[in-house]
């Protein structure tokens, strides 16, 4: 399946998650042997848009540096890992498709999803203060994912990558 974007030119827009521990999956398998361990998984929709990507992914990377965070944190980027984006979505069916999206699963399990049509709407201290609840109510592990020195130097990503004309209806 041939991907909309380079990963090349998205590189900045998954490079923040992956510097706060967030693992890209690229293929339906790996969306499925994360899916099929034992714990909490974080699955990021990201996205190309920054209106909306630009704001999930700082609150992503905010949230992952509270005191309790999901087992496995993942990544797949629509546009570019078709074949996992795929996947993944297959795994929400209750979801409607759109990205960026979150989603939470517990033993492989859906059990939390924030959409896009929630993100769009909401500041970075928004989608933060939304996900450190729902890690709070799901997950054990103990955060945060990256040093604080780490998390410092992280550069998001907010330019829209997309190519196609805003609509102004």
């Amino acid at each position: 399946m041939q991907p909309f974007y380079d990963r090349e030119a998205v590189r900045p827009m998954w490079e923040e998650l992956a510097q706060c521990g967030v693992t890209p999956l690229t293929t339906a398998a790996d969306v499925d042997a994360v899916l099929g361990k034992p714990g909490t998984a974080l699955v990021v929709v990201n996205s190309i848009c920054g209106c909306a990507a630009g704001g999930a992914r700082p609150g992503i990377t905010q949230a992952l540096q509270s005191a309790v965070i999901p087992d496995h944190l993942t990544t797949v980027f629509a546009g570019v890992d078709r074949e996992a984006t795929e996947r993944a979505r297959e795994r929400m069916p209750e979801v409607a498709p759109s990205s960026p999206s979150v989603a939470l699963f517990k033993d492989g399990a859906l059990v939390y999803a924030l959409e896009r049509r929630h993100i769009e709407r909401m500041s970075v201290d928004e989608i933060a203060g939304e996900l450190v609840k729902a890690f709070g109510q799901h997950c054990a592990r103990t955060g945060p994912s990256v040093p604080s020195d780490v998390y410092e130097q992280v550069v998001h990503a907010r330019q829209c990558g997309s190519q196609v004309p805003s609509f102004r209806g």
